[in-house]
């Protein structure tokens, strides 16, 4: 099986078996980064070039990592030291660095659709690794993996995604890759920070966090992204942490063998306490691990998918 699209833009209609294969896939190159030797000949002659409009730290290293692992080319763009301060446009820039011959363009932007933008501007494929408050697909299926890492299936999962919904693409693309496996979400936050009519993703509201977490195997906290709201969406932080932080006391709420995940940054003592953040039922660092190997799996597909591991 391969890819239908030479392009991983986001997990909305994306179907089943295509995050199977990614998922799957994933799998073998988890092997691969834990032999003595991590790198494969795989994506040799390939170029990869990282186009961040947005400050990053995980994705982009985890990218970058994913893509030395594999033994690509890469080149990293940064929209600070580039001609973009000189007024050149989304379109020119990405169509010059695709004239310099590249194969895969890696985007994060601050502007939703900016990656369906690009894939209409060049031949190369592209893979969104966030887009605004849209999709931030890759997070999604490494979250995907992590989870069918530990309990063997998603069907049936009782997820919750807790935190500031309205502005995560992480969230948006969860709600869109659990629910297309077969799991059951509901989200949890404050009604000023719940994107209107949500329920029609396929998923329960809370506007009471003891409810939300009642009987839920998984609590994916989300960051309060303070960089993108406007003033008035929230009393304090303080209010906020006493209504929706994620306590050990709350931990009682969950069913046994429970799971605690965060796409990260963290705001410790705010979404969530130390305790809980480096406690045993999280897999914050699991989740930083395996999203390496989600990355190579992806580059791998998007290439074509037939070259032989090594």
């Amino acid at each position: 099986m391969e890819l239908k699209s030479k392009n991983l833009l986001g997990l909305e209609g994306m179907k089943k078996e295509q995050i199977e294969l990614i998922l799957d896939t994933t799998e073998t190159f988890k092997e691969i980064l834990m032999r003595p030797i991590r790198k494969v000949p795989t994506l040799r002659g390939v170029t990869i070039v990282n186009l961040f409009y947005e400050p990053s730290t995980r994705t982009r290293i985890s990218f970058e990592l994913a893509e030395k692992r594999l033994s690509a080319e890469l080149v990293n763009f940064s929209a600070n030291t580039s001609s973009v301060q000189k007024g050149e446009t989304l379109k020119d820039t990405v169509k010059n660095i695709e004239a310099m011959k590249i194969d895969i363009v890696v985007v994060r932007h601050p502007s939703p659709g900016a990656p369906h933008f690009i894939a209409n501007c060049v031949d190369s494929s592209v893979i969104n690794a966030g887009d605004g408050a849209h999709e931030h697909p890759t997070q999604a299926l490494l979250d995907l993996f992590t989870l069918r890492e530990k309990y063997k299936r998603l069907k049936g999962l009782k997820v919750a995604i807790v935190g500031d919904i309205l502005h995560s693409r992480v969230a948006r693309s969860n709600i869109w890759g659990l629910t297309t496996m077969g799991a059951d979400v509901c989200v949890c936050g404050p009604s000023t920070l719940m994107p209107y009519e949500i329920e029609k993703m396929g998923v329960r509201v809370y506007s009471d966090l003891d409810k939300a977490l009642d009987g839920r195997d998984v609590v994916m906290v989300l960051r309060i992204q303070l960089e993108r709201q406007r003033s008035g969406l929230l009393p304090s932080l303080r209010e906020y942490t006493n209504t929706f932080g994620i306590t050990k006391e709350r931990l009682k709420r969950l069913n046994k063998g429970f799971t605690i995940m965060h796409p990260g940054p963290l705001n410790r003592g705010v979404e969530i306490t130390p305790e809980v953040a480096d406690g045993p039922y999280s897999v914050i660092l699991d989740q930083v691990t395996n999203g390496v190997a989600t990355r190579m799996a992806i580059l791998y597909l998007l290439s074509g998918g037939e070259k032989k591991l090594e």
